[in-house]
């Protein structure tokens, strides 16, 4: 920014200059005047009526006002500016005519070439005025009448085009350079007014971003609550209903009515541990003090001693450490799907494999239940329907995936693949 300004203040500063040399030749046409006045009253040079002279320089002064000072837009006209220069530089040569003395004003025919002239016709113009002040530093047109003047007009001139082009030339490009400078300002300001509406929108967007983040977390949040609830809660809570009607039916027999009140105790217990777990969002009680295969092997001998079927756990690969999030997913995934066969299944035997793979781990639950088609919708009375949805959502948030596979009559097989994420890696 401060090199843009610097260069900014530096282009203004050049044309405010432009613009003060622009009235130089006012100063010069004066300063000609004066000189031409001296000489006809003291004779010191031949010269024609001193009052021609300045009724030229008059028509020269308001020529140069009505073309520059008082119409500068018209700089960018290229005809009109053609029109002035070569007026200026008319009146250039009748001034010189009149008095050699003129050409102290007829060299600021070289300040309006670059205002006045476009491209190369610049140099055109500069021999021109290098002309006239060629004429006038030797004496005159009457000079010209001799051989010896003749030849010294020659020689000056030559000396006169020499300095006239490469001056010219040098402030061709000084100025094309400036007009460059400019328009690259121009530029980077346009960007930056894009590049600042660009940030606006940016800022915006990020607003929105971050309010959008914010409701997802707490619309996820609320779904691990849901999901907890179910699976801890509703679990626990059907486990404790089970035993207590089996405590009920057992009154006349103490000893199966102690060890179904002490199973749901133990279970009223557990639950409310989970619950508050749950709540601080974190792991699972069983995985505090066991490795996954173990936690999940604990679960399962748990769910076949209360339901009274044949389930076992078979760990295939090397187990190691995941994640937490990991490990608690695949823990809940076997808690659910364990249940839902409790609940709707009617199975004798349950198998239950967790697979530690390269990039993967997988969780698969098979049933020889009664089944059910998958694609069917569900009765809007059917009493379950959440647990899938759940499993898989749960699934899904670790960037998982869950399939369920069952037919009527044929037993359901649920797999659950997560990746295998080490604990202490970066997810």
């Amino acid at each position: 920014m401060t090199d843009r300004g610097a260069m900014r203040g530096l282009d203004q500063w050049r044309q405010r200059l432009d613009r003060w040399v622009l009235l130089v030749p006012y100063a010069c046409l004066a300063g000609s005047v004066a000189l031409s006045l001296v000489a006809d009253a003291f004779r010191l040079l031949p010269a024609k009526p001193f009052l021609w002279g300045l009724a030229l320089s008059v028509v020269a002064a308001a020529w140069l006002a009505w073309f520059v000072t008082l119409h500068p837009q018209w700089e960018h006209r290229r005809g009109l500016m053609a029109v002035f220069f070569l007026g200026h530089l008319l009146l250039i040569f009748l001034l010189i005519w009149v008095n050699p003395l003129y050409g102290f004003y007829g060299w600021t025919g070289y300040l309006v070439l670059v205002y006045a002239l476009p491209g190369r016709w610049r140099l055109v113009g500069a021999g021109a005025v290098a002309c006239s002040g060629a004429i006038s530093q030797i004496g005159g047109f009457d000079t010209l009448t001799a051989l010896n003047g003749r030849i010294a007009f020659a020689m000056v001139l030559a000396l006169n085009l020499v300095i006239a082009v490469g001056m010219t030339h040098l402030t061709t490009a000084t100025h094309e350079q400036s007009n460059r400078r400019a328009a690259m300002i121009d530029e980077l300001a346009e960007a930056n007014e894009r590049l600042e509406a660009a940030l606006q929108e940016n800022a915006g967007l990020h607003a929105q971003l971050l309010n959008q983040a914010r409701e997802a977390g707490v619309l996820d949040e609320r779904q691990r609550m849901a999901g907890e609830i179910h699976d801890v809660l509703a679990q626990g809570l059907t486990g404790i209903v089970t035993q207590l009607e089996a405590a009920d039916a057992a009154r006349s027999r103490p000893n199966d009515l102690c060890r179904h009140l002490d199973t749901a105790k133990r279970l009223a217990r557990d639950s409310l541990a989970e619950a508050r777990r749950s709540v601080q969002a974190l792991r699972p009680q069983n995985l505090d003090a066991a490795a996954l295969p173990d936690a999940i092997d604990e679960v399962v001998r748990g769910w076949s001693r209360l339901n009274d079927v044949t389930a076992e756990l078979i760990t295939t690969g090397t187990p190691r450490p995941l994640l937490p999030e990991i490990e608690t997913t695949l823990l809940r995934t076997a808690q659910e799907a364990l249940a839902n066969v409790a609940r709707h299944a009617g199975a004798t035997r349950v198998a239950l494999t967790l697979s530690y793979m390269e990039d993967l781990v997988s969780l698969d639950v098979r049933d020889d239940g009664t089944g059910f088609d998958p694609e069917a919708p569900l009765a809007a009375d059917y009493p379950g329907g959440y647990g899938l949805n759940a499993m898989r959502e749960r699934v899904i948030r670790i960037a998982g995936r869950l399939d369920v596979e069952s037919e009527p009559g044929a037993g359901t097989a649920i797999s659950a693949r997560v990746p295998a994420i080490a604990q202490g890696a970066a997810a």
